[in-house]
């Protein structure tokens, strides 16, 4: 088996999981085990979450804001969808002007079990990986992945749109790399991404994304694209 390191860290059961981590929501953000997200952290009580982070275990919860609540409905703690990507911080850098440039990479999805009322200017809340353990694998379901035909809607989504591919690079990658890196480079709205985020297995969420770019590829060949 092997071991699931992030960092200078390793993540090799649940137990080794944060059980209570601060909460960074993200419109669009999709942030899976084993990926990475680069971020500009600039809000005063985010600056603040980084601190508190680095003070403790470098870990932060990614969280799509509620996209069932229309935007005029949402206050200054707008609801939260309920499961999220769990990140840690591997590379860190000061702007020099109030800014942190982060890099967050992926450990495991987590389900949100409630948020703490407390008085720091950001959200944190209590969680559970459990239901998403295999995670913590790298490479799980990989073999149930159809990889050919998951490349085959990618060339043709690519010769649509045309775009430049470094097919080399995608030869080379792993199943779950590909699987994961194509999901979060998607240009999906937020009920796409959670989908994809949700996935029980990474040959769902390999489906999931065929499904969709397919419909995209249909609606764009008819002059039309999702929203």
């Amino acid at each position: 088996m092997t071991n699931n390191t992030v960092g200078n860290a390793q993540y090799l059961n649940i137990d080794d999981v944060p059980k209570v981590v601060p909460l960074f929501p993200l419109k669009q953000a999709l942030l899976l085990p084993r990926s990475h997200m680069p971020l500009n952290i600039f809000e005063p009580r985010y600056v603040a979450m980084i601190d508190t982070a680095l003070r403790t275990d470098r870990v932060i919860g990614i969280v799509q804001p509620d996209f069932t609540v229309q935007e005029g409905e949402a206050n200054k703690r707008p609801p939260l969808c309920k499961v999220g990507g769990l990140g840690r911080i591997t590379a860190l850098q000061e702007s020099g002007d109030g800014r942190y440039l982060i890099t967050l990479s992926g450990i495991c999805r987590f389900d949100i079990k409630g948020e703490l009322e407390e008085r720091s200017s950001f959200r944190r809340a209590a969680i559970d990986v459990s239901r998403f353990k295999d995670d913590l694998t790298p490479g799980v379901g990989e073999g149930e992945v159809d990889r050919s035909t998951l490349i085959e809607t990618l060339k043709k989504y690519v010769l649509l749109n045309e775009l430049e591919v470094d097919w080399s690079g995608v030869k080379d990658a792993s199943v779950e790399t590909l699987v994961n890196a194509l999901s979060i480079m998607s240009p999906y709205g937020s009920k796409e991404k959670q989908a994809l985020l949700e996935a029980e297995t990474l040959s769902i969420r390999a489906e999931t994304l065929i499904a969709l770019t397919e419909v995209e590829l249909a609606q764009e060949a008819g002059g039309t694209t999702l929203q």
